[in-house]
C-alpha cells in the first residue's frame, strides 16, 4: 500500500467514545468526527447524555448518546447491541470514561479503591470484550485506551488511580497480543497535564500575581514549558483510530510535552 493522506480518514466508521460529554473525551470525539467518523457516546445518566448531545449539536456534530454504566457488563452488552442496530457495529472504541479519588492511601477505604479500579480498569475490559467479536467478524477494529502518566509514575494520593492506569497499560498490551491476529489494534494515549475547565483552578494567578504553585511545578517539569490543550490529543487520536496505524499495536503514546523524558530542572 502506498502512502496517501486518505489513510487518516475515518469515513464510514462508527466510533464509540465512553464518557465523552466534556473535556478530553469530547475533544477526541470531535477530532474523530472531523476525520469522517460517526460518533456515539455514553454517560452514566440520561441527564448528562442530554447535556452532551446539546454540546455536539452546538459543535455541528450529529452524535448519538446512550445512558449506560460502563461497569455494568449486562448494560454494556445491551447498549453495544442497541448501537449496532441503530447506528452500526463499532469500528473504533475509545475507553475514555474514568474517575480519580485523591486520598492518601492509608486513609482510603478498600471500597473507594475498588470503585476507581472498577471504572478505570474493569470497565475498559468490559467495553473491549463487548466490541471485539464484531470487530473480528468485520475483519478488524481499533481500541484506544485513555491511559495516564500514572501508568508509569506514582504520585501522592492517587494509589488507586495509578494502580488502575498501570493495569490499563498492560490490558492494552494484552488485547494487542491476543487479538492482533484479527487485525485489531489496541493502543493507549497517555495525556499529560491538560488545560481543561477541571484544571482551571490550578492555573489561576495568585493574589500576589504569581502562578499557582502547582502550575509552576507542571510548567517547570514539562520541556514544552506549558500545559497541554485538549486539541493536542486530536492528532494522536485520529492516527490511532485510522488505517495509518495498522501496524502499531500494544503501544502507549504519551502526549505529555516531554514530562516522562525529563528529570526536571536543577533547583
Amino acid at each position: 500500500m502506498n502512502f496517501n493522506m486518505d489513510m487518516f480518514r475515518l469515513d464510514g466508521k462508527v466510533a464509540l467514545v465512553t464518557g465523552a460529554v466534556h473535556g478530553i473525551g469530547f475533544e477526541i470525539a470531535k477530532s474523530l468526527a472531523a476525520a469522517g467518523a460517526t460518533i456515539v457516546f455514553n454517560n452514566l445518566s440520561q441527564e448528562s447524555v442530554d447535556k452532551g448531545l446539546a454540546l455536539y449539536q452546538e459543535a455541528g456534530i450529529k452524535a448519538r448518546g446512550y445512558a449506560c454504566d460502563v461497569t455494568d457488563e449486562e448494560a454494556v452488552q445491551a447498549t453495544v447491541q442497541q448501537i449496532k442496530e441503530e447506528v452500526g457495529s463499532i469500528d473504533i472504541l475509545v475507553n475514555n470514561a474514568g474517575i480519580i479519588k485523591r486520598i492518601p492511601m492509608i486513609e482510603m477505604s478498600a471500597a473507594e479503591f475498588r470503585q476507581v479500579v472498577d471504572v478505570d480498569l474493569n470497565a475498559p475490559f468490559i467495553m473491549a470484550k463487548a466490541v471485539i467479536p464484531d470487530m473480528i467478524e468485520k475483519g478488524g477494529g481499533k481500541i484506544i485506551n485513555i491511559c495516564s502518566m500514572m501508568s508509569e509514575l506514582g504520585r501522592e494520593t492517587v494509589s488507586a488511580y495509578a494502580a488502575a492506569k498501570g493495569g490499563l497499560k498492560m490490558l492494552t498490551k494484552n488485547i494487542a497480543s491476543e487479538y492482533g491476529q484479527y487485525n485489531i489494534q489496541c493502543n493507549g494515549i497517555g495525556p499529560g497535564y491538560i488545560a481543561t475547565p477541571q484544571t482551571a483552578p490550578l492555573r489561576e494567578k495568585q493574589e500576589n500575581g504569581e502562578r499557582h504553585p502547582f502550575d509552576q511545578f507542571i510548567v517547570g517539569r514539562t520541556p514544552a514549558a506549558r500545559w497541554g490543550e485538549p486539541v493536542d490529543l486530536s492528532g494522536p487520536a485520529v492516527f490511532l483510530a485510522s488505517s495509518a496505524s495498522d501496524f502499531v499495536n500494544g503501544h502507549i503514546l504519551y502526549v505529555d510535552g516531554g514530562i516522562l523524558a525529563y528529570i526536571g530542572k536543577q533547583p
